[in-house]
């Protein structure tokens, strides 16, 4: 779900107070669809109906169903995003604050699983066309990757870390959509890559970071022991 450096697109206008709010209804609309049937049952038309808005206003907010199911995914990470700051993870480390953040996401997503999928189908689904709202979802995973990490300045080898640990949260949550992993393997994997975050940070001393390295007096490479 990370996004790849692009060139700037030109901001929207903001959207008036009644746009936003008809903006919103469309979302709950489509929201309330996909928890009862998934991809399949979130219909422009049934959308529209729901919403109580015109078939053809829907499309000029969302051109398809696929910027509608992603546009979704955005405003439930800001709901999620919305409800970690009021009540933040209470785990010492950085590492273990990011697994326990990324965990409450997935139950969350777990809670709905219909939608969940419909929303995963359409980021697996979206071509270049969606590309704004496929960055903006990147945007607010990294935003509240970082936000657990106690991170405002991060690196550009601790983002590095919070891209792959974005690609082991997305490929965990299409793995147990899919039948392929339990949520108890899920867990094992997102605590795993976390583990990235000890390895990228700048504090940490460079005898702890672990790795190969060649021994000078017969020259074989060999595990370097941590600090």
């Amino acid at each position: 779900m990370s996004a790849e450096a692009r060139p700037a697109i030109p901001a929207a206008p903001p959207l008036t107070e009644r746009q936003e709010a008809r903006r919103r209804r469309i979302l709950h609309a489509t929201a309330q669809l996909a928890s009862r049937g998934g991809f399949d049952a979130v219909q422009m038309r049934e959308v529209a109906e729901a919403a109580g808005v015109a078939l053809g206003t829907l499309y000029r907010y969302f051109p398809s169903k696929v910027h509608l199911l992603v546009a979704t995914m955005q405003d439930q990470l800001q709901h999620l995003h919305t409800t970690l700051r009021k009540r933040p993870p209470v785990a010492d480390g950085a590492a273990q604050r990011v697994a326990e953040t990324l965990m409450r996401a997935f139950r969350a997503l777990q809670r709905e699983p219909h939608l969940a999928d419909a929303m995963v189908r359409a980021l697996t689904f979206a071509d270049r066309s969606v590309s704004p709202e496929v960055d903006t979802v990147s945007r607010q995973t990294t935003a509240i990757i970082l936000d657990a990490m106690g991170l405002e300045n991060p690196t550009p080898e601790q983002l590095s870390a919070v891209r792959v640990i974005e690609h082991t949260w997305h490929s965990a949550l299409i793995t147990w959509l899919s039948g392929r992993a339990s949520i108890a393997q899920v867990k094992i994997d997102i605590e795993t890559v976390c583990r990235l975050i000890d390895l990228t940070d700048p504090e940490r001393p460079p005898g702890a970071r672990g790795g190969r390295s060649t021994d000078p007096r017969t020259g074989r490479s060999g595990r370097q022991e941590t600090g």
